[in-house]
């Protein structure tokens, strides 16, 4: 008993100071002198400064026929900068305690780090990363290297369902579109050095850069960091956009393997960052497959009729137009059944939407579990960043539980009625019978 009281405490405790904290967010936004956007939330209560740097450059801007271009020079844009090479800057950042980081996906490349505030720790670190913005070696042996990891992934992946039929849905989705494309083993070996520089010159500069900084720092230290960051980028040009994804035909496609379960991917390009329907289609989402065991594609696919363990979906908005994607594993001689039981659900979802009980549940959970993503610096960065990189409001995080609790079923059915037509679903089936 008494064991349970402490959890609930807790628990209680946790819930509290994350509402405490997401209650004080504000976003502080200005742009350095050359121009780079800069976000800034400031978090005294810890000595550390999180920092993240994006960069429109993301595989949609891999050139024609050089998919991987993108994901290869931000996995190599940290390995080597000015005098420091690799090992220099793995044992500095040892030595001060600081960590590097960063990813790289369809719409952007990021590099973030983190460090103490202390002066002493905090001084090398930004040098450490000021270098790699504005003199990044490109070793050709270690892009070589790296080039041999990605073709051994990227064979590896061709070996397993799930990366088969993610590979095969994307370009599906989208078949004119930058989107669709897929890195191949062919196409990252014919990546040379001066694709990468090339690609870097024109997209990791200043004009196409946010930085933004959460963490023990006041506006005026904050200004001096990013002034400090943004002066090592090239000016530059923000590049211009592929034309929008197109609906495609909707289409089923079966690829062969020798798996005992079939993996099923169902979805259509929908929305894009910032569009007016996007909460309607999460709260409405978290009814229909994101609700975990309380969505109506668990209760008749995985309940009823016991076609699949797991069985989700969700709506995944870039900066053009994301997915709608419905995911499950079934057995191979009963996966046509089990899209027809998708399709049903999703029929009967689209024409009458959620039940009132079920709008109020999606609600609670969605507003209620919301301040847990923002309960500490990193998860914190990652939502400050999302919304300087997309241009979004920024009193985003203050009204996002507004937002939600406004939304009604018939919100809902316009919004699904609109971006997830069945006529237009893309469906994907590996190791199906």
């Amino acid at each position: 008993m008494k064991t349970a009281m402490k959890r609930l405490l807790t628990a209680a405790l946790t819930f509290f100071i994350a509402q405490a904290a997401f209650a004080g967010i504000a976003i502080e936004h200005w742009r350095t002198d050359n121009g780079v956007r800069v976000y800034f939330v400031p978090a005294r209560s810890l000595p550390m400064l999180d920092v993240q740097v994006d960069f429109g450059a993301g595989s949609m801007f891999d050139p024609e026929g050089k998919s991987g271009v993108a994901a290869l020079t931000r996995s190599i844009l940290d390995l080597g900068a000015g005098e420091r090479d690799e090992t220099a800057i793995a044992e500095q950042l040892a030595d001060i305690g600081a960590i590097l980081g960063g990813s790289a996906d369809t719409d952007r490349a990021s590099i973030t780090l983190r460090t103490l505030s202390d002066p002493d720790k905090q001084g090398p670190a930004l040098a450490i990363l000021r270098d790699i913005l504005g003199q990044p070696r490109f070793d050709a042996a270690i892009l070589d290297r790296e080039k041999q990891r990605t073709i051994a992934s990227l064979k590896d992946a061709l070996t397993r369902p799930d990366a088969i039929a993610g590979k095969a849905f994307w370009a599906a989705m989208y078949p004119r579109h930058p989107y669709g494309r897929q890195a191949s083993s062919e196409s990252v070996a014919s990546i040379t050095r001066e694709d990468i520089l090339a690609f870097h010159q024109r997209l990791y500069n200043a004009a196409n850069a946010s930085i933004t900084l959460i963490g023990d720092l006041s506006r005026q230290d904050a200004e001096r960091v990013a002034q400090q960051l943004a002066s090592a980028m090239p000016q530059g040009e923000v590049p211009a956009l592929p034309n929008d994804p197109q609906i495609p035909k909707s289409v089923v496609e079966k690829l062969p393997h020798p798996a005992t379960q079939a993996h099923i991917y169902i979805g259509v390009p929908a929305i894009e960052r910032g569009h007016r329907d996007y909460f309607p289609l999460l709260v409405g989402n978290y009814t229909l497959g994101g609700g975990g065991f309380v969505s109506r594609l668990v209760k008749e696919v995985r309940d009823k009729r016991g076609f699949a363990y797991s069985v989700y979906s969700y709506v995944a908005p870039l900066r053009q137009a994301g997915p709608f994607q419905i995911g499950l594993q079934t057995q191979r001689k009963q996966a046509n059944e089990a899209i027809k039981v998708v399709r049903n659900v999703l029929a009967d979802f689209e024409k009458s939407g959620p039940t009132a009980e079920e709008l109020q549940a999606a609600k609670a959970n969605l507003t209620g579990s919301f301040p847990l993503r923002l309960d500490s610096n990193a998860k914190l960065l990652a939502n400050v960043a999302m919304i300087g990189f997309y241009g979004l409001p920024l009193d985003y995080l203050e009204n996002y539980q507004k937002q939600v609790e406004a939304v009604t079923v018939d919100d809902i059915k316009r919004a699904f009625s609109r971006h997830v037509q069945a006529a237009d679903l893309v469906t994907v089936m590996v190791a199906a019978d």
